[in-house]
């Protein structure tokens, strides 16, 4: 019966990131076909979409490093933090359903972001929430599952942690 539970908390898992992952693909070539390198669309008074090449990490980071170098880095990296995530959900019981999830967002995100940089070399982005002078750096869907991964793993902590001082106080 273990297995059986295991295996629905894989499903689980594979289920949210293919969904990340094909979001984040299809809207990344849907932005490419439609809109010109650089080309602004303003949506909202706060939101425009804009088609933008990221050649770093976060914020840019290490964008400056020559291809030759950068490239092979970023998929190296990529790969091995793929597999501490796959091995992660591996370890993660079927009923902690908010970690499974999290780990899948945070998968197919990065298998998202993984796939354009093996494609093409950079990372197409192209949301930008902006205020006024102030402007978000641009990001995609691969980002947001990211981000949104993060933010739930960081809650399940909180949970846990909730659930094991209130379980020391019984005791």
């Amino acid at each position: 019966m273990k297995g059986a539970l295991f295996s629905r908390g894989l499903l689980l898992f594979a289920a949210t990131a293919l969904v990340t992952v094909a979001a984040d693909l299809a809207t990344k070539l849907w932005v490419q076909a439609a809109l010109p390198l650089g080309q602004v669309v303003r949506v909202t008074g706060f939101f425009a979409l804009v088609h933008v090449e990221n050649r770093g990490a976060s914020f840019s980071l290490l964008a400056g490093l020559p291809d030759s170098v950068r490239v092979p880095f970023f998929l190296v990296i990529t790969a091995a933090a793929l597999g501490v995530l796959l091995a992660m959900a591996r370890r993660t019981p079927p009923e902690h359903a908010m970690k499974l999830t999290a780990l899948a967002l945070v998968f197919g995100g990065a298998l998202g972001n993984f796939v354009d940089r093996a494609r093409q070399g950079v990372v197409v982005d192209f949301l930008l929430l902006h205020a006024g002078r102030f402007h978000w750096p641009v990001f995609n869907v691969a980002d947001i599952g990211i981000t949104v991964g993060i933010a739930l793993l960081l809650l399940d902590s909180l949970r846990e942690a909730r659930r094991a001082h209130a379980a020391g106080k019984e005791a």
